[in-house]
């Protein structure tokens, strides 16, 4: 009999959407926008409000019909319906595409990686909202093409690393995507038109301020655990160590203690690194 293997990931996801729904009243995972706001856990609501309002001043204003590439869990695909879109979702996580179906119960979920989808109809936007950075290069955009009407266009909204950035080879850097040297030119050579071009960098950094709060309150809760099993019992303290340090190795062992019990994982450690683009590209004309 074949052992089940626990799905790590979708124990996070479930644990962060709950989370946030606790903290702000909607399943939201995205950055906020910070412009005018205190950089608090009260305001997180109101800045991925904020941002989701800057978001759809890219999208028309007339019903049209949008693909939500990676859909996260429906709650954008939910507001985009009620505005009178018709929208598409994919989603290659069985978990999410579960809340796409309670969030967005009017949306058309199609629970595969973008990579595999396929379709008769096309469409209007091809939407990429924080989606953009887990779907390789060479196929994100051009897959695109094959699915936009003549007049479609494709709307980026996602984190990229900044030119010149270097990997640390042990410990996290705050932030990921792709080059953005290499996305530009991925551009050039589709011979995309880039009609609209915003970085909101800045105003979006302060979203990991309050991601790296919550870590810290969490590492601060192990460790008061653990200054109780040295002080009373050091030797079930020291068997536990033992035991991680053959499961988790030191590469794994410094980023989980780098996002715990340190505050490197800042606004400014990601503006430094990464730079937050929302962006419309429409095809080249034939």
């Amino acid at each position: 009999m074949t052992a089940k293997i626990i799905d790590t990931r979708a124990i996070g996801l479930d644990v962060s959407l709950t989370f946030a729904k606790w903290l702000t009243g909607t399943e939201n995972l995205h950055y906020g926008d910070w412009t005018g706001l205190d950089v608090c856990a009260a305001n997180l609501g109101a800045a991925q409000e904020a941002y989701t309002d800057r978001l759809f001043t890219y999208l028309p204003k007339e019903p049209c019909r949008i693909l939500d590439i990676g859909g996260g869990s429906g709650v954008t695909a939910g507001k985009l319906i009620a505005l009178g879109h018709h929208v598409e979702i994919v989603i290659p996580s069985a978990f999410l595409a579960e809340r796409c179906r309670a969030n967005a119960p009017d949306a058309v979920v199609h629970e595969m990686m973008f990579e595999d989808f396929q379709s008769d109809a096309t469409f209007d936007i091809c939407l990429f909202s924080e989606s953009f950075q887990y779907i390789p290069l060479s196929d994100g955009m051009p897959k695109c093409l094959t699915l936009l009407a003549p007049e479609g266009r494709i709307v980026i909204a996602d984190c990229f690393r900044s030119e010149g950035f270097r990997a640390d080879p042990v410990r996290a850097t705050v932030g990921g995507g792709h080059g953005v040297v290499r996305f530009r030119k991925a551009v050039a050579d589709l011979q995309l038109d880039v009609i609209s071009e915003v970085d909101v960098t800045s105003v979006v950094a302060p979203s990991v301020d309050i991601e790296q709060g919550l870590f810290n309150i969490v590492g601060h809760a192990i460790e008061r655990v653990d200054q109780e099993l040295v002080a009373k019992r050091p030797k079930s303290r020291w068997l536990m160590d033992r035991v991680l340090r053959l499961f988790i190795n030191t590469r794994k062992r410094t980023r989980l203690k780098q996002r715990l019990m340190e505050q490197s994982r800042n606004r400014d450690s990601f503006a430094a690194n990464n730079t937050y683009l929302m962006m419309v590209l429409t095809q080249p004309r034939k």
